[in-house]
């Protein structure tokens, strides 16, 4: 990381120590949202949704199944099993 200060390069390696973490709130925000969304910003949470989950490299299948039924519900059950508070 040479174009970087020495600051900005712990930055940096901050964020990607904690990725899983800030990932998982974000998809427990996208969740919240999603209860109270409708429309078309819905189909954009959800599309955000789909987006972090493969980030975090959920399983594509599962992914799928999610994306298939699009109830919120499913995506507070995976917040769970990622063991984010959801």
């Amino acid at each position: 990381m040479p174009d970087y200060s020495p600051y900005q390069q712990k930055i940096i390696k901050r964020y990607y120590e904690n990725f899983d973490g800030i990932k998982h709130q974000r998809l427990s925000e996208l969740a919240t949202e999603l209860y109270l969304a409708e429309g078309k910003k819905r189909d954009r949470l959800w599309a955000q949704v789909e987006q972090t989950l493969r980030k975090l490299e959920f399983p594509e299948s599962r992914i799928a199944h999610l994306m298939e039924k699009r109830d919120p519900a499913l995506l507070v059950g995976i917040l769970k099993e990622l063991g984010a508070p959801g």
